[in-house]
């Protein structure tokens, strides 16, 4: 019985589909983890944004703390809380869940722009 040169490479085969199949499931999850810190991140700075500028007339004191805990509560820190007058500008940031670094976000808000036509 002659001996045929592809003995095993169905082996070699599936154990490289395996190795394919592990890298892309973790470059999907690693791409869906980095997607959801940016959406917590930029979540947290909207609402911390938009409690500042609620807070605006009362002053940037009061507006801020008000910001820093909507921030606390939504398991961010502020770094920046800028009010320029009724207008809140706010960065905050979020723990990354894969690697050793934070996630940065930026919002502003304050009144809605009001045209004459519409009034």
């Amino acid at each position: 019985m002659p001996v045929r040169s592809d003995s095993g490479s169905a082996t070699v085969w599936w154990t490289a589909l395996s190795a394919l199949l592990w890298f892309v499931t973790l470059a999907v999850v690693a791409t869906a983890t980095a997607r959801l810190d940016r959406d917590r991140a930029t979540t947290a700075a909207d609402l911390t944004a938009l409690t500042a500028a609620a807070d605006a007339v009362h002053g940037t004191e009061r507006a801020c703390a008000k910001a820093r805990a909507t921030a606390e509560a939504n398991r961010a820190s502020l770094t920046s809380c800028v009010l320029t007058g009724p207008f809140a500008e706010v960065v905050v940031s979020v723990p990354s869940s894969l690697i050793d670094r934070r996630v940065m976000a930026r919002a502003r808000a304050g009144p809605a722009a009001v045209s004459h036509e519409e009034v």
